[in-house]
């Protein structure tokens, strides 16, 4: 075996999925052979994740590849402290360690020559002697390197595990100090506690430190792994049977009679819930289910076996339990409003007029209706109403999109849920059970977005006898988060529902309009020609597969819309892809529209963090709800200022700023494009949809009637018909596993 020490000067490739990596090093000394003393050598191998500055021992051989020449084919790789006062100098540079940038570098390495790296681990108060340095400054720079080198002696054991640097570091910030021990006596843990840290991480730890494949504490690892990735597909609980039949293709080769005990422990931890569900005999969804050992028939009904992690469980009898005591709270604080006190707007269609009757006269009820057909005109009605009669009311939505369009469309002032029940993250939520809202009404819009752990944070505030309306249109993809609340409510009877048919725009000549009711109605939607310049709204690019579909999508974004409406490529136009896989799925679309819209240039900072590329003024979105940072889940920003000495990232959230330390980047992604699901509550001016067969297992109605409704002014489809008269013909709403609109029936 050969070595190979040096620093690492570039990054040509690196694969966060495996840790393959192509990177570029400085040899401290002469090691290429055949080479001159200044070549760079080329290393190739598995390697953790790696930053220009690092300092390697490498082992390995030299090989000559046919294509690209010599190259150092890595076997093992220590980080190690560079040896020389250039070393150090290029060491400390390159923003490795947080709080010292190049300039500071210089200073340190004049100061102390080739002590610097001692005297910064050793003795660093004596960094007080260098110019601009101060007791605060010092402080966080001795910290910073502490950090590091804990990390790094975490990465010498997670780096057989393929654990990128990030993660190394995440897991410290986790666990300090007895982070090592936690991973070597618990891995599973991780996978609990840490963002990032999936079952799959943990088991290939624990698997490699001797943990039998049928060790309870990996059964139990198991079995929570399989029913969050269900919870993640939008169900609430797992029928036993699926539950199994998941771990036991998880977990691979072992007894299946070991999984009930497994369950059994799991709810005496009270980390798991198990209920019976009466399913009905008739229930399509459920057929395959009925067919399952452990379902007994009591009555004409299925008893499914039902799994639920603890906080959906509450979270369902809680919604249950409150929605009934709401909806039964007569007289209520609006009885005082006779409905023929009601002056209602004369222009209003008499849909619109039940649907503000209904409202005041019952406290709680669902407005629902597809684009154009007037809610917020109805809406924008019920708030002079209730206003006329000094009722207080609130306004509200699940995201903060979908808040401020509610704003700009009633003139009155809207929140995200969030905001309305005063959330922070070290206090949770302010008003609650114990302290609720005090109004008379309260509108939640866009409420097909609600998921069930939020709606029962907010139906858990408010008081009974206050008014409650959910408004929404039902046709569109159900929440991002587990659970299909609306849908729930409308199945279960619990509430009038009115829904608004006659649509008002549709007179304007908007295809938009026109085309998204001619899809919920099972009909293809109509296009003009290409070349039309009237006022049309609404077109199709063909394209047969993935790889024109990508190229029309790439030419349709960076230059025809730009060139012929005036669009902005970033700003204003939205790409919305089915699926994210594929060249034309959201992932390989971020990539081509990062290289044309925002390319690399020297002006332009840049930091590759788990295995993505940020550059200032890209387009990103926020994948999960931080509390911390108030940004939630589908939230889209542009990249600021990228700071390589403090390693953070600015983002500007529509005005608001907001910090993210590197560790934190797994949370955004690119968003030039988006997946269809993300994009629900937001509207654009510009949306531009490929849709083609090769999104075959994503092609519903619902998902195309949601995607074209995101488009306020231009609608562009990619694609071919054949794809689009897929998507029109296939209704079969997919069912999430949800015990709501049952539990809710069962109290009428």
């Amino acid at each position: 075996m050969d070595t190979l020490t040096g620093s690492v000067e570039r990054i040509t490739y690196y694969n966060p999925e495996n840790g393959y990596s192509v990177i570029r090093i400085q040899p401290d000394q002469h090691q290429v052979p055949g080479g001159a003393r200044e070549d760079l050598a080329t290393v190739v191998g598995n390697l953790p994740e790696l930053s220009p500055g690092e300092h390697l021992r490498l082992t390995g051989s030299w090989k000559n590849h046919p294509k690209h020449g010599l190259q150092f084919q890595t076997e093992t790789c220590e980080q190690i402290l560079p040896a020389t006062v250039a070393g150090m100098r290029r060491y400390l540079g390159s923003g490795l360690i947080k709080g010292i940038g190049p300039r500071l570098a210089e200073r340190i390495v004049d100061q102390f020559g080739d002590q610097a790296l001692e005297v910064i681990e050793l003795q660093p108060e004596r960094l007080l002697e260098v110019p601009d340095i101060g007791p605060k400054r010092s402080q966080s720079i001795a910290s910073a390197w502490e950090e590091q080198k804990q990390v790094k002696d975490i990465m010498i054991f997670l780096h057989s595990h393929d654990v990128s640097t990030n993660l190394a570091i995440k897991i410290y910030k986790q666990y300090g100090d007895q982070s090592l021990q936690v991973v070597q006596s618990d891995p599973y843990r991780m996978a609990r506690d840490i963002f990032g840290v999936g079952f799959k991480t943990a088991d290939r730890i624990a698997r490699s430190l001797g943990l039998a494949h049928d060790h309870p504490s990996r059964i139990e690892a198991g079995l929570i792994y399989a029913l969050n990735e269900m919870i993640n597909e939008g169900h609430v609980y797992a029928p036993r049977t699926v539950l199994s039949e998941k771990t036991l293709e998880l977990l691979g080769d072992i007894d299946p009679e070991l999984l009930p005990a497994a369950l059994d422990r799991l709810r005496e931890q009270d980390r798991v819930y198990q209920d019976l569900i009466p399913i009905d005999e008739t229930d399509s969804t459920m057929s395959e289910e009925s067919a399952s050992p452990g379902i007994s028939e009591t009555a004409g009904q299925y008893q499914l076996p039902a799994i639920y992690l603890m906080p959906f469980y509450h979270s369902e009898m809680g919604v249950t339990g409150q929605l009934g005591v709401l909806s039964a709270a007569l007289p209520s604080r609006l009885s005082d409003l006779p409905p023929a006190f009601i002056p209602i707007d004369p222009q209003l269609t008499d849909e619109q007029g039940a649907a503000i009757r209904t409202a005041i006269s019952h406290p709680f009820s669902v407005l629902t209706g597809g684009p154009g057909t007037g809610k917020t005109t109805a809406l924008k009605a019920l708030i002079a109403v209730v206003e006329s009669a000094n009722k207080s009311y609130a306004l509200a939505s699940p995201t903060g999109r979908a808040a401020k369009r509610l704003s700009e469309a009633t003139g009155r002032p809207a929140s995200t849920i969030h905001r309305l029940l005063g959330f922070s993250p070290k206090k949770g939520f302010k008003f609650n059970s114990e302290n609720p809202l005090n109004i008379d009404l309260l509108v939640v819009d866009e409420a097909s977005m609600l998921d069930l752990i939020l709606a029962h944070q907010l139906f858990k505030a408010l008081q009974p006898g206050c008014h409650l309306l959910l408004v929404g249109d039902v046709d569109q993809l159900p929440s991002v988060g587990a659970g299909d609340v609306l849908r729930d409510v409308i199945a279960s009877g619990i509430a009038p529902v009115t829904r608004l048919s006659f649509i008002f725009r549709q007179e304007s000549g908007s295809q938009i309009i026109s085309n998204a009711h001619r899809i919920n109605q099972g009909q293809i939607p109509l296009f003009k020609q290409l070349d039309e310049v009237s006022d049309n709204d609404f077109f199709l690019f063909p394209a047969e597969n993935a790889e024109e579909a990508a190229s029309w999508v790439q030419d349709v974004v960076c230059n025809r819309i730009p060139a012929r409406f005036g669009f902005d490529s970033v700003g204003q136009i939205q790409v919305l892809a089915p699926m994210y896989r594929g060249p034309a799925g959201v992932n390989a679309l971020n990539e081509r529209l990062q290289a044309s819209l925002n390319p690399p240039s020297l002006k332009k900072l840049e930091k590759q963090l788990f295995g993505r590329i940020f550059r200032l003024g890209d387009k990103v979105m926020q994948t999960q709800n931080d509390y911390d940072k108030d940004v939630f889940n589908g939230d889209i920003g542009r990249v600021l200022a990228i700071n390589p000495v403090a390693h953070t990232m600015e983002i500007d959230f529509d005005g608001r700023r907001v910090t993210y330390d590197w560790t934190d980047a797994d949370q955004l992604v690119l968003a030039y494009a988006v997946s269809v699901h993300k994009a629900q509550g937001s509207e654009f001016p510009v949306v531009v949809l490929p849709l083609i067969t090769a999104h075959y297992m994503m092609l519903q109605r619902n998902l195309l009637y949601t995607a074209i409704t995101r488009a306020r002014q231009l609608c562009i489809l990619v694609g071919n018909r054949r794809a689009i008269g897929i998507a029109v013909n296939n209704n079969r709403v997919a069912q999430r596993y949800s015990a709501l609109a049952w539990r809710l029936h069962s109290t009428t």
